[in-house]
């Protein structure tokens, strides 16, 4: 009886936030900080960095948002390190899961700084957010960005590209 009082409390306490409400909903904003690592095609090289983000759902499973990125990157045969940022558009479509959320999508912007070649670029994606209370999440994504240089087509783009991975917190109100 006496571990009863005991287990019964925290039990509970561990059950509150799957009942809490973690769901997006149409007119929600999304704000998320996280880290990001990346490396080549043939993993010749590697990048980190900080991402910002900030997005709106159109519908409860639709979501526009803006990223911002700023990354220090250390590529084999470069001079050096380099600081490079990319500023895109994205769109993604949300499963809703309850807690679980993940989702897939697309993203298009501009990548600069001064180990890049300034240019366009696009990027599949996919990945999950993780409810841990009704407002607060923890948000794993993978994208493959491909660039788009003066001159390259587009089958040039696909092959040159990076992918880069994302993990973060995020906070829905």
């Amino acid at each position: 009886m006496f571990r009863f009082m005991f287990v019964a409390p925290v039990l509970a306490l561990l059950m509150v936030p799957a009942l809490a409400r973690a769901e997006f909903q149409q007119g929600d904003w999304e704000l998320t900080l996280s880290g990001q690592a990346g490396n080549g095609p043939d993993f010749n090289g590697s990048t980190i960095g900080v991402n910002g983000s900030i997005g709106y759902f159109f519908t409860k499973e639709i979501e526009g948002a803006v990223r911002q990125t700023i990354s220090y990157t250390d590529l084999q045969g470069a001079d050096g390190s380099s600081l490079n940022g990319s500023t895109r558009v994205a769109v993604d479509y949300h499963f809703d899961l309850g807690r679980w959320q993940p989702f897939v999508g697309a993203n298009i912007g501009y990548v600069y700084g001064d180990s890049v070649n300034d240019s366009f670029l696009a990027a599949p994606e996919a990945g999950v957010k993780f409810f841990v209370n009704s407002t607060t999440f923890i948000v794993a994504m993978v994208e493959y960005q491909f660039f788009f240089d003066q001159g390259d087509d587009t089958s040039n783009a696909f092959s040159d590209g990076q992918f880069l991975y994302t993990l973060g917190i995020g906070f829905r109100f």
